[in-house]
Formats: C-alpha cells, sequence, structure tokens
C-alpha cells in the first residue's frame, strides 16, 4: 500500500472520529435537557399544589374564624334578647324539628369587602333549661384566585346558670350532725357548724360566729368532731377527716333575696295552663289541701286532703316550733287524673303533699298564697318517695314553697327525694318529734335512713335530725350538677349572661 492512501484512511478515521464525539455529546446534551425539563416541571408543579395548599389553608382557617364569628355573634345577641332564638326575625325558618334558622350573615375584611358568610341553627332550650345549642357554619366566599369555596362548622351550647350551685344553701346558722354525707358544696350567710363528712367545700360568709347550741365563739365553719376545733383567735386546723375538700370563710354572702323564686311569676305562668289551684276550689274550708301523685306516664293525680293523722298522746309541740303538726295524710278523695302542663308549673293557694315518680318529665310545684300572711304561708310535704326515672338531666322536680317544706311524722324509714327544693320563707326539714311519739307500736321518732339527690335552698335553719338521736340517723345530700344548667321550670337564676358550657367542631 502506498505511503498516500494510508494517510488517506487515516484522514478518514479522524474524520469520523470527531463526528462520533460530536454525538455523544448531543445525546448527553438531549438527556440533561429532559432532566431540567421534568424538575423544572415537577418544581412548577409543586410550587403550584404549595401555592394551592396555602389558599386552602388559609380559606380553612378563614372559614374556621367566620364560624366561631357567627357564635360570638349570637352570644352578644342573647346578651341583648335573652328568649330571642330566631335572630330577630321572628321566623322560625326553615330547619324544623325544633331548630330555628338557617340565618345567614354575610362577613366582610377590615375593608368592607364581604369574603364569606357564617350561617346560624339556634336550639332553643327546652322547658325548664336554659341550654341553647348554637350551630354556625363558616364559608369563605370562591374568588378569582380561588376555585373553591371552604367551610367549617362549629356548635357550642350556651347556658345562664341557675342558683341551685350548691347541694345546701342558707340563710341561717347551720348545724349538719355525724351521720350527714355531703356530696357537694354547702354555703351559708352565717356560721356552720359541722360534725359529718363533707366532700366538697364547706364555706361560710362569717369569720366567726356565736354558736346558738354551745354559745360559743367558733370560726365560720367549724367541728366537733375529735379533737375538736379550737376557738378563735387560734390557728384553723387541717381536718381533711371531716372537710375533705377544704372550708372558707368568709366568703361573699349569697344574695338571698335573688333565691327567692318569684312566685307569683309562677302563679301566672300556672293561670296559663289552667293549673292555678286556689284554697277552696277542691278543698272547702275544712279540708287540708291537696295531695299530688306524680306518675310516669305524664299524669298527676290531684287528691283532697280531709284530714290529717292525729299527733299520739304525748307527742307534743315541746321544742315550740311554728306550725308544728304531723303533716301526714289521713282520708282523702280523688278530684281526677290530669296531663303534665305544657309549661311544667303547678301552683297551688294551699298546703300540698307530693309523692311519685316521673320519667322524661320537667316540674315545678309550687305552693304560695298572696298576700302573704307571716306564719301562715302554704308548706310542701314530702312524706312519701319522689322519685326520678332518669339521672342524667332528663327529669328534673322543683319543690317552692312560700313556707316550709316538710317530711312529717309518718314517713318511710328509709327515703329519697329527688328534686330541689326552696324554703322561701321558712326551712327544709323535719319537725321535731320526741320519744311519744309512736303510732300502734312504731317508734316514727327516729327513721333510718334519708336520701336527697338535688339540692336545698332554706332561709332558716335546715335540720332532718335532732341531737337527741331523733329524726332520721343517716342523711346522704347529693348534689345534682344538671341542676346548674337545666333547672326546674322558671327555677330561678344566677344572673341574665349566657356563658359558654361547651364547644366542638363538627
Amino acid at each position: 500500500m502506498s505511503e498516500k492512501r494510508c494517510n488517506k484512511n487515516r484522514d478518514n478515521r479522524k474524520k469520523f472520529g470527531d463526528m462520533g464525539n460530536r454525538g455523544d455529546i448531543l445525546i448527553s446534551v438531549l438527556v440533561f435537557a429532559s432532566i431540567t425539563v421534568t424538575m423544572t416541571i415537577g418544581l412548577v408543579s409543586w410550587g403550584a399544589t404549595l401555592i394551592k395548599s396555602v389558599r386552602m389553608s388559609t380559606a380553612r382557617e378563614q372559614a374556621f374564624q367566620i364560624a366561631e364569628a357567627g357564635v360570638n355573634y349570637y352570644q352578644w345577641h342573647l346578651a341583648q334578647f335573652p328568649t330571642d332564638f330566631q335572630d330577630g326575625t321572628g321566623s322560625a325558618g326553615s330547619v324544623g324539628g325544633g331548630n330555628y334558622g338557617p340565618y345567614v350573615h354575610n362577613f366582610q375584611d377590615k375593608y368592607g369587602a364581604t369574603i364569606g358568610s357564617y350561617s346560624l341553627t339556634i336550639t332553643p332550650p327546652p322547658i325548664g333549661s336554659t341550654k341553647v345549642v348554637i350551630t354556625s357554619k363558616g364559608t369563605v366566599n370562591q374568588t378569582a384566585s380561588s376555585s373553591f369555596a371552604y367551610s367549617r362548622t362549629i356548635q357550642t351550647i350556651l347556658a345562664v346558670p341557675s342558683l341551685a350551685q350548691y347541694a345546701v344553701v342558707a340563710n341561717d346558722n347551720m348545724r349538719f350532725g355525724s351521720g350527714t354525707i355531703v356530696n357537694g358544696s354547702i354555703k351559708s350567710n352565717y356560721g356552720i357548724h359541722f360534725d359529718g363528712v363533707a366532700n366538697n367545700i364547706i364555706s361560710s360568709a362569717q369569720a366567726t360566729y356565736v354558736d346558738p347550741d354551745t354559745s360559743q365563739t367558733a370560726f365560720g365553719v367549724y367541728t366537733q368532731v375529735s379533737p375538736a376545733d379550737p376557738q378563735p383567735p387560734a390557728s384553723i386546723p387541717s381536718r381533711p377527716d371531716v372537710f375533705s375538700a377544704g372550708r372558707q370563710f368568709p366568703v361573699p354572702a349569697v344574695d338571698f333575696s335573688g333565691l327567692l323564686s318569684n312566685l307569683q311569676q309562677l302563679q301566672t305562668i300556672a293561670q296559663s295552663d289552667g293549673v292555678n289551684y286556689t284554697q277552696s276550689q277542691y278543698s272547702g274550708s275544712s279540708a287540708q289541701g291537696y295531695h299530688v301523685v306524680l306518675n310516669t306516664n305524664g299524669t298527676y293525680g290531684l287528691y283532697v286532703v280531709r284530714t290529717l293523722v292525729s299527733a299520739p298522746s304525748g307527742c307534743t309541740n315541746s321544742s315550740s316550733q311554728t306550725q308544728w303538726g304531723t303533716w301526714s295524710i289521713n282520708t282523702e278523695s280523688l278530684i281526677g287524673t290530669y296531663s303534665y302542663p305544657a309549661h311544667g308549673v303547678l301552683f297551688f293557694q294551699d298546703h300540698v303533699w307530693v309523692s311519685g315518680q316521673i320519667n322524661g318529665a320537667r316540674l315545678t310545684i309550687a305552693a304560695g298564697k298572696f298576700p302573704d300572711q307571716v306564719g301562715q304561708e302554704p308548706n310542701i310535704t314530702v312524706n312519701s318517695n319522689l322519685l326520678y326515672t332518669h339521672y342524667d338531666g332528663t327529669d328534673v322536680i322543683g319543690l317552692v314553697a312560700q313556707g316550709n317544706i316538710n317530711i312529717g311524722l309518718v314517713s318511710p324509714d328509709t327515703l329519697r327525694i329527688d328534686g330541689a327544693l326552696i324554703a322561701e320563707n321558712g326551712r327544709v326539714g323535719r319537725f321535731y318529734y320526741g320519744s311519744s311519739c309512736k303510732i300502734s307500736g312504731t317508734n316514727y321518732y327516729t327513721r333510718s335512713s334519708l336520701t336527697l339527690d338535688g339540692m336545698i335552698a332554706t332561709n332558716k335553719r335546715y335540720g332532718f335530725a335532732y341531737t337527741d338521736g331523733t329524726g332520721y340517723d343517716t342523711r346522704n345530700l347529693t348534689y345534682d350538677a344538671n341542676l346548674l344548667y337545666s333547672p326546674p321550670p322558671s327555677f330561678p337564676l344566677a344572673g341574665s349572661q349566657y356563658i359558654m358550657i361547651s364547644w366542638k367542631e363538627i
């Protein structure tokens, strides 16, 4: 082969080798370009998703804030108009089922632009309750930058607390003897001598007082359970064996005038349902009053009490108590059986006895007479079990007496009373029956056990037992917390302002 041909072949190999290198570079460029494009698309997509997520998060938070604004608005509305559950429209709306609404309000930003709305559905309180359920749905409007509208819903319960905040609230000096077990707070505007077991706070408006039973100066709340409390100004000992949750004194007094239920208002409510029973309407001048027997089928039997059990020989008013008597029914006549009134209030201008059991009912039974005659006020007496079927707030009974709320002489050895008891001018308790108070050999002056599930408000000194062992040996007083926000119909309240007691997102 000639030298010229060899050089030519060498030039050709060099030429085509350079072209191969350029092809490799082109392939690399294409690969890197594809990667770059893919990454760019991914970053753009991720950025778009991020922006959408931020917008959704912003809209979600705005919807939440708008829903809360709806709740705040209606809480303000109820502060101005406590009984308006129709948003000032006078219309129940289209919800139905006992609910009112929806009531829609636009929501504006600080510049006055409408960015969304809240829709309110109001569930008014049932008879006897102050609980209002507010469901507020907040919605953010769809905008040019947001292709969706976002909504969130909040449900709250508002209520006005009733004056049933205590197991016992009193406007007099109080004594709780040994054998008393209290599951609830106790408060008095005067002193408290407590020798039982308290599983909640016991409080008095007095720093010190003179105990009328001992004539000694004592702390506002004190005990004589061994070792007895020293007298002031000694240091106050810690007594967790008696006051397991502590004792407090002095504390602000209870405005007891505010605790007194407006009996005339109760009478007006009862008149609207035709259940305002006068002294002579059925009973006549020779009768003693009325007996109401509550039934679980939504009815009550109404009896006229003709005569009372006579006090046995030697059973006398040895303690000179006002209106002392056996307060126990001897003979009675049925008037009729009636349905529970729509507003849940029965009013009697006479003494009334109450017994029986309810199932799904809310009732207030009141006794009063106008004008009020001191010492002659009508009383309410419970001489046999007065019971709920449900203990979740569904059932509730209120007894409001212008005078006393009594347990009479002839009462069961084991007695249970479910309800909120108010003695506006008198006391809740049992009269003193001495050792001669026996009937047919039964020692009615000594009873075994009393259980009260509810609360007591008493203007004068409460008591179901006495220091000589008469009365109910064991007294179990349990506070019914349902009464705070779901009291009996037209029960006195602690104020007029609604407070929030529950909140949830639904």
